[in-house]
């Protein structure tokens, strides 16, 4: 006790705030939690994540992803996480990856653990007549479902990406009448605008991720691969793109407007940096949603197990504690 009193002594002129300086995002409310408050569960197609948290895809085709892959399964089972795998498509087309994508084993069969391929290789499967393929990788993999990422801008600045023939929604449309496959769809770092996703909500698909802008941006990634000419010309279209926070108001709208939607499941990704962030927009959205991270797990997986687990453990202790005492402000606007 005495030691404690002299600390506050010791720090008090250390620990001010500035007015105006608090997290407008929340109201906090001291009088009416607990800290005994649980963590509603998220349901994905099925099956149950114990905390609203998904990792988002990553990594996968390097010696270094076997490692960091096995971690993020192992953490999916400890903690009832669910879990998107990296691109698959170095899987599906070569041997010898099999211990960095076949995850089934470490993470469960309770957990939601799903493969993902790009919508390029979707449009070029739907080409050669080849849908079953991908059909019978999801099947090898025992996952639960496909994650298309939807990742026009990217493969206009990756050296050897895809050239689309057809919309990418024409490309979904017809592979989800075509496969019998769950479908999800994910942007990769520029996210969704209004019109998009209003064409998502109104397929029949398990999720749609955010992938918005703020957080971890592929196009700048292929950018950042090799310097020339042309990407250095061409770099502006790598700003454009919808946050998380304009999504939000995107499906609030598309919700007022009554329109024919069958998709309201959604995980809140793309600049996302801890439980707070999650915690808002888990409770901002009109419909069921997680929040997913990928640069943050990838920072704390690539080490030692230990260190992933407590990153975790802060997550969800964090999520615990907004829950019981923090409410969403109402009057909140993202610009002020």
């Amino acid at each position: 006790m005495k030691d404690r009193k002299l600390d506050h002594l010791n720090l008090a002129l250390k620990s001010q705030t500035l007015p105006g300086s608090s997290d407008k995002r929340f109201l906090y409310e001291p009088l009416c939690g607990h800290s005994m408050v649980e963590i509603k569960p998220f349901d994905l197609a099925g099956k149950t994540m114990k905390f609203p948290i998904w990792i988002s895809s990553m990594t996968g085709g390097t010696a270094e992803a076997e490692h960091i892959n096995n971690n993020l399964a192992r953490v999916c089972a400890e903690f009832g996480l669910g879990m998107g795998l990296g691109s698959c498509r170095i899987y599906m087309d070569k041997k010898g990856f099999e211990k960095q994508f076949e995850l089934r084993k470490i993470v469960g069969y309770e957990l939601p653990l799903w493969a993902n391929l790009g919508i390029g290789q979707i449009e070029k499967a739907l080409a050669n007549n080849s849908i079953s393929a991908i059909d019978d990788m999801v099947d090898r993999l025992q996952a639960d479902g496909l994650i298309v990422h939807i990742n026009p801008l990217q493969e206009f600045f990756q050296d050897e990406g895809d050239v689309f023939t057809q919309s990418p929604y024409q490309t979904l449309y017809k592979f989800i009448e075509k496969s019998r496959l769950k479908v999800m769809v994910k942007e990769v770092g520029q996210g969704f605008g209004p019109e998009s996703l209003k064409l998502l909500m109104q397929l029949p698909l398990a999720a749609i991720e955010f992938g918005a802008f703020g957080g971890t941006n592929f196009s700048k990634v292929e950018i950042n691969r090799g310097e020339s000419v042309r990407k250095s010309a061409l770099a502006p279209l790598a700003m454009v793109g919808n946050s998380a926070y304009d999504m939000l108001d995107y499906i609030r709208d598309i919700k007022k407007e009554g329109s024919d939607i069958q998709c309201k499941t959604f995980i809140a990704s793309g600049g996302i940096r801890h439980f707070l962030d999650g915690y808002y927009f888990i409770n901002s959205m009109p419909y069921s949603t997680a929040f997913g991270m990928a640069s943050q797990f990838l920072i704390h997986a690539r080490g030692e197990y230990e260190t992933l687990k407590q990153f975790v453990l802060n997550q969800i202790e964090g999520l615990n504690t907004a829950s019981a005492y923090l409410r969403i402000n109402p009057k909140y606007n993202k610009h002020d």
